[in-house]
């Protein structure tokens, strides 16, 4: 189960409270402290190929569109 699929069901039992929490209990994924998950692009939300140095947490795709924008030079 993706982690979209989770919420398009958990959106259908808003209504039943009870066998919400029970399927959040079981089905939610948890909450990631450490791996490549736990890095993502706040641009487009990827996790692969991360660019976090200087505090920016943005994917290499996002860093070369945003990099003028933001100071950066490309030299070469």
């Amino acid at each position: 189960m993706t982690a979209s699929d989770w919420r398009k069901l958990y959106k259908q039992l808003k209504n039943k409270p009870a066998i919400a929490r029970k399927f959040l209990k079981h089905n939610k994924p948890k909450e990631r402290k450490i791996g490549a998950s736990t890095k993502k692009c706040e641009r487009c939300g990827r996790i692969g190929a991360h660019v976090g140095q200087y505090g920016l947490n943005y994917c290499r795709q996002c860093f070369r569109e945003v990099a003028e924008e933001i100071g950066f030079k490309k030299y070469s």
